[in-house]
């Protein structure tokens, strides 16, 4: 609690789950049940209040990224634990209650349903072609250049061909990894410089919109998960998710992935690195 620090780590004052808490279903009638157990922690990005991760250094967000990184490999030790997600609510539209720039981590003892069938997706395909969706994918995109954001020498930013948000970007790493904390240093410096010209084309292109940034990384404590590929993506709140979308799980989205990311791609461009 001293001065010094540049990123710190804390319990979560309000936490969804907790590590205290029994562990074992039980069934309540035709439900299946559990206490909440798990982890949930917050991330503190910067000693700076008023700076948010777009605004800050290179060096600062290389800062954050290594203490995501050191997180999952920490919290995985506990045997009981499935998936870790680490995301970013940034404004209130987006779900953030503090305005000091900070993440957040929820570690649960089972593999989300998102994630799950995200997982067996990208199994299927490679069982059916024997190549990762992901690496298809971001071979495609590089190859059409439309929707690139941001292209570095261990990671791509894009616009989804099938966005579901205004200004929705991914970020996929080059090289095929399933875990984000098998990371190294070249990668972990490439992702910063990627993601925060990202994010400050979007303050610009976008007049500074609430946004959440998730990570999709491997379950831990699981079997093989060498069919799956880290991302980061990064989904701005400019438009109302209203009946159509949580009736049916589809998006009408009114900026066209092309259109977003030449906008996105002449404003990061202009981002000059600070360290």
């Amino acid at each position: 609690d001293g001065p010094g620090w540049w990123v710190r780590v804390v319990p979560n004052k309000y936490p969804a789950v907790c590590v205290e808490a029994a562990f074992g279903r039980h069934s309540w009638g035709p439900y299946e049940v559990m206490d909440g157990v798990g982890a949930h922690e917050v991330i503190v990005e910067s000693t700076d209040h008023e700076e948010e991760l777009a605004h800050q250094s290179q060096r600062q967000v290389e800062e954050v990224l290594w203490a995501w990184r050191a997180r999952l490999l920490d919290l995985r030790r506990d045997p009981r634990l499935r998936y870790i997600q680490i995301f970013k609510n940034k404004g209130s539209v987006a779900g953030a209650s503090l305005e000091h720039t900070h993440s957040q981590l929820i570690a649960i003892p089972f593999v989300p349903a998102r994630i799950a069938r995200e997982m067996e997706a990208a199994r299927g395909r490679f069982e059916l072609l024997g190549s990762c969706v992901f690496c298809d994918v971001l071979g495609h995109e590089l190859r059409e250049g439309d929707r690139l954001v941001c292209v570095g020498d261990h990671v791509v930013a894009f616009a989804p061909f099938a966005s579901r948000f205004p200004y929705e970007v991914w970020v996929v790493g080059r090289e095929h990894r399933p875990d984000f904390a098998d990371l190294g240093e070249p990668q972990i410096r490439d992702l910063a410089r990627v993601l925060r010209r990202v994010l400050a084309g979007l303050v610009e292109v976008a007049c500074d919109p609430s946004y959440n940034l998730v990570l999709h990384t491997a379950p831990v404590n699981a079997g093989d998960v060498s069919f799956y590929h880290w991302h980061l993506e990064l989904l701005p709140r400019l438009s109302i998710i209203a009946g159509f979308e949580l009736g049916t799980g589809y998006y009408i989205n009114h900026t066209a992935p092309e259109v977003a990311a030449r906008l996105l791609r002449e404003r990061a461009a202009e981002v000059q690195a600070v360290v």
